[in-house]
């Protein structure tokens, strides 16, 4: 049993602007518009995409906070061309260069329109093959047990660890990478981004939340009522979602 991640779901005051953003950055496509918007890569609404994590943007009432997010994305590039290229086309795009304590590093930090992070890397041979979203990041207290609820939760292998780090990746070799970053102050407040999983085909999902209340995950009532997803924290407090199979 395990459960697959689907999605990045990204809070949006201005869902339009975020989606629009996201699919010109990534050079995926709005493929659907509705209550959320959905990106991916283009071609045929395929969902969920079998190929990597998609986006799906929420519209909230509040902005975001001052507050660094404790997840965000780090984008693939394939040379130092393409990286200087890429920040040029990000900013064009209205995305903003951001400080968050980064200092003298290879990679550049942004933020989109609405003050979401995230950062261009540095070519780096680890990303080639992933697409244009190298690896969700996720800041945390304690790498390693993260990796292993994560790990469970999703069936996928550890590929990496150090003491302040820890890196999965999809059996199959396909898709981003999961990262988890040590960070020394504990998460207080929601996540604007997060994860969505989903059971496969032959999976129950109420038998997967029950596997993951057995990890260590932990209901949250979010005012959300009567829905066909189950809200849950993880041992870290970060919020994700479990959908029902389509």
């Amino acid at each position: 049993m395990a459960l697959r991640p689907v999605q990045l779901n990204i809070k949006a005051v201005n869902q339009s602007v975020v989606a629009r953003f996201w699919a010109a950055a990534l050079g995926w496509s709005i493929l659907h518009e509705g209550v959320t918007t959905y990106v991916g890569p283009p071609g045929d609404f395929i969902w969920p995409d079998p190929r990597t994590v998609g986006i799906d943007v929420v519209p909230v009432p509040s902005a975001k906070t001052p507050a660094k997010n404790r997840v965000h994305l780090d984008l693939a590039t394939t040379s130092a061309t393409h990286q200087k290229e890429l920040i040029a086309r990000l900013q064009s795009l209205g995305a903003v260069p951001v400080d968050v304590g980064q200092k003298n590093v290879p990679w550049t930090v942004l933020a989109d329109p609405e003050g979401n992070e995230f950062c261009v890397l540095e070519p780096r041979d680890t990303y080639q093959n992933t697409g244009p979203i190298a690896a969700v990041v996720i800041d945390c207290t304690d790498p390693q047990s993260m990796a292993h609820f994560w790990g469970e939760a999703i069936d996928w292998p550890v590929h990496e660890t150090t003491d302040n780090t820890a890196t999965l990746r999809a059996p199959q070799g396909t898709g981003p990478y999961l990262e988890f970053l040590r960070v020394p102050i504990p998460k207080t407040a929601p996540d604007r981004i997060h994860l969505d999983l989903m059971p496969y085909p032959t999976d129950d999902k109420a038998t997967e939340v029950s596997r993951l209340h057995s990890l260590g995950a932990t209901d949250l009532d979010l005012g959300q009522g009567n829905v066909p997803w189950t809200c849950l924290t993880d041992p870290d407090g970060h919020e994700f979602c479990v959908l029902a199979s389509p």
